[in-house]
């Protein structure tokens, strides 16, 4: 079965030949990886398909090719820097037992003084430089792979970069118009990508910003329904006048919960990333399966890291066999497989994927 047809079937709520897969990785585990795959040839990695190289990808018979446009594409992992945006980023170096990694979190924020609002110009979404990988994804593999544009921190994860988190989230309370002006920056930005990469002839397109916590929300349900229920809705809906069959994915870390009746009520197809230590993968299914699909679901915090291959390839099974029955599932773990993870613990979860019955 080709790769396009088994997630196609999936998110048709019908059953392919085994669940879909898509798996991303830090830059440190995918150099681990290579190696454990004695595959000599190091590919400069790649930000687009999550920060993936797609030959790696197709290696492993991942199922979903990503690529991506936006203020995503502005992280880089190990160094100071000021991006397009001017978000200001300094660098933070880790130490695991498999060896050193680095990241990158946001240090200054452009829009901190909100006088400055007046005078900011984002980056312009328009340039055609933007859509030159996408373009090269679609023509040498979408017969094969279901294609995938990614417009991820489409609205609160840029707004809050730059403004300031805290700040961000006291506009939202306090002066809830000039919250509304920074939001509409990355909304209109990140739309006009999404509907170029729909155009282009995408299969899915995939949105969405962390507003879950551990267990609850970061913002409040109904500060979520003033702000960003209607420019979501909007969104979603101007992609399908684009494309009527385009799939839309909403990601959001965390518990969701309260909001996902929202998101099924403006038409969205799929939530990612079912974190597993915040909502119950089985309980989402029996909730909301009639009406939403689902991509993740497998534990990046706790059963990848520090389980053992047994524990891996039982939860596997148990999405499989829950929130994967009679379709509906792509699966993955929940983040980029992180450099602390064990390589039999990730040969451990393609290899169920790959193998463990499927019902």
């Amino acid at each position: 079965m080709k790769h396009r047809d088994r997630v196609a079937l999936a998110l048709n709520r019908e059953k392919p030949d085994r669940c879909p897969m898509q798996i991303s990785f830090t830059p440190e585990f995918s150099l681990r990886l290579r190696e454990s795959m004695g595959q000599k040839n190091l590919q400069k990695h790649n930000p687009h398909g999550g920060g993936n190289p797609y030959d790696l990808e197709m290696a492993l018979e991942e199922d979903m090719l990503l690529t991506s446009v936006g203020w995503a594409n502005s992280y880089y992992a190990g160094e100071d820097y000021v991006d397009e945006w001017g978000v200001h980023w300094g660098a933070h170096r880790y130490e695991t037992k498999f060896g050193p990694g680095s990241y990158t979190e946001v240090k200054r924020h452009p829009l901190a003084d909100a006088a400055a609002l007046n005078g900011y110009r984002p980056p312009d979404p328009h340039r055609p430089e933007l859509y030159r990988e996408a373009q090269r994804l679609l023509d040498a593999h979408r017969d094969e792979y279901f294609i995938v544009g990614v417009t991820v921190t489409t609205i609160w994860e840029t707004a809050w970069a730059l403004r300031g988190l805290e700040q961000m989230l006291m506009d939202l309370v306090v002066d809830p118009d000039l919250a509304e002006r920074i939001l509409d920056i990355p909304y209109h930005y990140h739309l006009t990508a999404a509907k170029k990469l729909t155009a282009m002839g995408v299969d899915m397109i995939w949105t969405g910003d962390d507003v879950g916590a551990q267990h609850g929300m970061l913002i409040a349900p109904a500060l979520w329904r003033k702000f960003f229920k209607p420019r979501m809705a909007n969104f979603i809906a101007s992609l399908k006048a684009i494309n009527p069959a385009v799939k839309v994915a909403y990601h959001s870390d965390g518990n969701v919960l309260p909001i996902i009746p929202d998101l099924i009520e403006i038409g969205l197809d799929v939530l990612n990333p079912v974190q597993p230590a915040s909502m119950d993968p089985a309980e989402l299914k029996q909730k909301f399966g009639d009406k939403l699909c689902f991509w993740g679901s497998i534990d990046e915090q706790h059963t990848l890291p520090f389980g053992t291959p047994a524990d891996v390839e039982r939860e596997v099974r148990l999405r499989l066999d829950t929130i994967g029955r009679d379709g509906g599932l792509v699966i993955g773990p929940t983040h980029h497989v992180q450099l602390d993870t064990p390589l039999e613990n990730f040969w451990a979860m393609v290899d169920a994927i790959k193998n463990a019955p499927y019902h």
